[in-house]
């Protein structure tokens, strides 16, 4: 069985084609569009014209990859952006008429689901106690694993486009924004933090923008030109970059081998979130992976083929 999966997130639409063969699989093609769901309107709950824009043409140009595919099984999600929009019901509309897919708005707490399952289908399990850690856009999930059992996780609205329409940073950031920026999410993931703690969690595995993207920088290649099930990022390798970054000017970073694009102004506040879990918990290790709720649903579906309905 083919299969498409789209997750259609704050920052991009990210879409996986593989080929379901029992008990494996074989990925196809993976691509993702930016949409920036999560521009100026994300901080009054709001998808704006323009981004509704962006995601169609995103999702329209998915459709022409998908056509070339004999695809049996079409699964479209969308997340924090979209979950939290007071005008989700005519977006969702609109893109229903014109793809005929059917998308599955999840909450924050399937979200983390999926990606615990995604992260756990590259791994295999957790030879320790592990904190996942998924930034967003619109939402932040953090995952604590050890085996194949999933500890605790939460899903909170605070993921980066929504930090940089919060707070007006400056380029670059200025020490007392740093502290600002600390205190917001401690407030907010206090919870997250005791568990590490509880848990004794040493190892952080990232996976999505922000970890792809330090990975990339630390490689030295472009973005989406290394395919990464799992690497480890050497702690002395993270925490020059951090200081890379969060000394950076945007048009510093604008020319650094490895920097997404979608992630110039995204990347800061990550680092600042990032450096704050490793400090405030201990965590000693970082493997960065590829993985996160795409191929979570791609787990889904190894386990259960009809998992989703066909659309």
């Amino acid at each position: 069985m083919k299969v498409a999966v789209i997750d259609l997130g704050t920052n991009t639409c990210n879409l996986l084609i593989a080929e379901v063969i029992k008990p494996g699989y074989r990925i196809l093609h993976q691509s993702k569009q930016l949409v920036r769901l999560g521009d100026n309107k994300i901080k009054n709950n709001l998808l704006s014209k323009e981004a509704i824009s962006r995601a169609n043409n995103a999702l329209a140009g998915q459709k022409k990859i998908i056509d070339t595919f004999q695809i049996q099984k079409v699964c479209v999600f969308a997340t924090s952006a979209i979950r939290d929009a007071g005008n989700k019901i005519d977006f969702l509309e609109k893109v229903s008429h014109n793809s005929g897919w059917i998308v599955k708005v999840i909450s924050g707490e399937k979200e983390a689901d999926l990606i615990f399952k995604g992260v756990l289908l590259a791994l295999e399990e957790f030879e320790n106690p592990s904190v996942i850690l998924d930034i967003g856009g619109g939402s932040n999930e953090l995952i604590l694993a050890h085996k194949k059992e999933m500890l605790w996780k939460e899903s909170q609205p605070t993921g980066m486009a929504r930090v940089i329409t919060q707070f007006a940073l400056s380029n670059p950031l200025k020490p007392e924004e740093m502290v600002i920026l600390h205190n917001f999410f401690i407030a907010r993931h206090s919870a997250a933090f005791e568990q590490c703690t509880h848990y004794k969690a040493k190892t952080l595995v990232g996976c999505s923008g922000a970890f792809d993207t330090i990975a990339d920088i630390i490689d030295h290649v472009n973005p989406g030109e290394k395919v990464r099930k799992k690497q480890e990022i050497q702690m002395a390798d993270f925490w020059e970059v951090y200081k890379t970054l969060t000394e950076s000017t945007k048009e510093q970073r604008l020319n650094m081998k490895g920097m997404d694009m979608v992630r110039v102004d995204l990347i800061v506040p990550a680092m600042v979130f990032i450096g704050q879990l490793i400090k405030e918990t201990g965590i000693s290790r970082i493997i960065q992976t590829d993985y996160a709720l795409r191929e979570g649903v791609l787990y889904e579906l190894l386990k259960n083929p009809g998992y989703v309905s066909l659309s």
